[in-house]
């Protein structure tokens, strides 16, 4: 435990927040706690200033609850992505305070509601079908600590709809963009913007957009050389790397 990390335990046990036991229990805890089918990773927010994340898909509705409680009962903000409603009410039931993000299939308890992003992240998206991806990346910065604003359905069809928002685009310190079909937003972003653009490529097209992978080759080889790229419809992913970049 970092001294940052370990001052503020102690500020908890001397204000009565936290009993000694309970104190010892979570040091006890660290650096990680088997729950026998998984091994939360308490430490990831110390080592790395963010908090492990639960990948709800592929798990049961049971072992999410069962991790989200462990990692609820840790004081910091907790996230569980690709969560289907049946996820939701499991947690619900030891969580009751855990809030379902329909749209980004995201469940979240916010226990922290300190700023830690110096600046705002923007998020894009081009289509209204790629809202759900967009939003999933909005949800995860904003429970990593940023103010988060959004763009929606501002595609380079309609280009003059992204122009005439240029006063977010200006005051963005980070810019998300999901776009599926050929990808090609995130080019005209980069183009328009000083600061770091991230791409996430959609699933969203016509036989030809391969689910996606059209646009990922068409973002990989942008000639905007501020943009970098994540996975196919990984709107989390582009939330969690935005939220480094706005603690730099």
């Amino acid at each position: 435990m970092d001294s940052a990390a370990l001052s503020k335990l102690l500020e908890q046990v001397k204000a009565g927040r936290v009993s000694p036991d309970e104190a010892v229990a979570r040091l006890r805890h660290m650096p990680f706690e088997d729950l026998g089918f998984a091994k939360v990773d308490h430490h990831r927010r110390l080592r790395q200033g963010l908090p492990e994340v639960i990948f709800s898909r592929g798990k049961t509705p049971k072992q999410v609850a069962q991790i989200f409680q462990n990692m609820a009962a840790h004081d910091g903000n907790v996230l569980a992505t690709k969560a289907e409603t049946e996820h939701f009410r499991a947690v619900k039931k030891l969580v009751r305070k855990a809030e379902y993000h329909q749209l980004a299939q995201a469940i979240v308890l916010k226990q922290d509601a300190t700023k830690y992003g110096r600046g705002t992240i923007a998020v894009i998206s081009a289509g209204t079908s790629d809202i759900p991806v967009a939003e999933e990346a909005l949800v995860t910065a904003d429970v990593m600590g940023n103010d988060v604003t959004h763009l929606y359905d501002v595609g380079v069809a309609g280009i003059h709809r992204l122009l005439a928002n240029k006063a977010v685009l200006k005051d963005a310190r980070v810019v998300i963009v999901c776009a599926g079909m050929e990808g090609a937003l995130p080019s005209v972003v980069g183009g328009l913007v000083g600061v770091p653009v991230i791409a996430v490529p959609t699933s969203i097209g016509y036989g030809a957009a391969f689910k996606g992978l059209a646009a990922l080759l068409g973002m990989l080889n942008s000639c905007a050389s501020n943009v970098s790229v994540v996975n196919i419809d990984n709107g989390f992913g582009a939330g969690y790397v935005a939220s480094m970049i706005n603690r730099l």
